[in-house]
């Protein structure tokens, strides 16, 4: 926000859709804002509004039975989830920024995390929306049971607007129970080679880990991150298949009680890209090895994180 913006901060939807009319027929600028957990995304121009969802919090709804959540887009993700909790539930969504981020500001950005790889990401967990409109309109898309499949899936046009579209106001997603068991491990490899070569190996196994995450960082080697999540057989299946690929590959591993530690930082990278510039590479898997080994080589290096279950690469 600029230190010359006002803000709104619009209780409820009728309100967001209001404030958004009054500001079009005054023909005034606004951003939209949540937490402000992606404040570095872009190159943000002074407006002369910002409309902040924050004071929109709270759950609309919730059938536990159905696996099912509503809730208003300015509440933080980590209060959702401890929400569901109490019912022995979780949105499976690990976004960065978790602690603070927002539900709406979570899809309007298509903030995901590692747990794409097994659970699917945004696009695939919500169900339903609520936008406010600039001509005061509060437009539904889907609904809150999880068998939408009529008439087109408009939720997926506000997934990573950015606030352009509209206001996100109410979004409902699918949830999941608790795994019964979590774990990971952490392989330590010297060469690009053998660290994407685990995780293709993993990749071409019928597991889904709940991460697979890869890390270099100037004279530390690369490092793959492995989480497992669900009933304790295939929590075991998964370790025991990492560590059949890590010692193929000639590559260091070690099991771990939770793999969150240390994939929190990575899923961070970073806060603000104010000492560098930040690439975000969508890349084909079988595109990860090359693009990795060439980004470490280019001068002023500093950190490189991949999602080797999507193929999405930050450095």
């Amino acid at each position: 926000m600029t230190a010359t913006a006002a803000a709104l901060r619009p209780v409820d939807g009728p309100a967001c859709a209001s404030a958004l009319e009054e500001a079009a027929r005054e023909r005034r600028t606004l951003r939209v804002r949540g937490a402000g957990t992606k404040d570095h995304l872009g190159d943000l121009l002074p407006t002369e509004l910002v409309l902040e969802t924050t004071a929109m919090t709270g759950i609309v709804d919730h059938v536990g039975a159905d696996l099912t959540v509503t809730v208003a887009a300015g509440t933080s993700f980590a209060a959702l989830q401890r929400a569901l909790a109490v019912a022995g539930q979780h949105l499976p969504l690990d976004p960065p920024h978790a602690d603070a981020a927002t539900l709406g500001g979570i899809v309007a950005a298509n903030s995901n995390g590692f747990g794409r790889l097994r659970y699917g990401g945004v696009r695939d967990l919500l169900i339903g929306s609520q936008v406010a409109l600039t001509d005061g309109t509060l437009a539904r898309a889907g609904g809150r049971v999880v068998k939408n499949v009529a008439g087109y899936d408009l939720n997926k046009l506000f997934v990573g607007s950015l606030g352009t579209l509209g206001v996100l106001v109410e979004v409902t997603f699918r949830v999941l129970p608790f795994p019964a068991s979590r774990a990971g491990a952490v392989a330590k490899a010297k060469r690009a080679a053998d660290a994407f070569a685990i995780a293709d190996a993993l990749l071409r196994t019928p597991l889904r880990p709940s991460a697979l995450g890869g890390e270099h960082v100037p004279r530390s080697g690369w490092t793959v991150i492995v989480g497992a999540a669900g009933e304790r057989p295939a929590v075991e299946r998964a370790l025991v298949e990492t560590e059949r690929a890590a010692t193929a590959s000639g590559a260091s591993v070690e099991r771990i009680d939770d793999p969150e530690p240390i994939l929190a930082p990575l899923r961070e990278l970073p806060a603000s890209a104010s000492d560098g510039a930040l690439v975000r590479a969508s890349l084909p898997l079988a595109a990860q090895r090359s693009f990795a080994e060439s980004a470490v080589g280019v001068e002023g290096f500093a950190r490189l994180v991949v999602d080797a279950g999507s193929g999405i690469a930050r450095v």
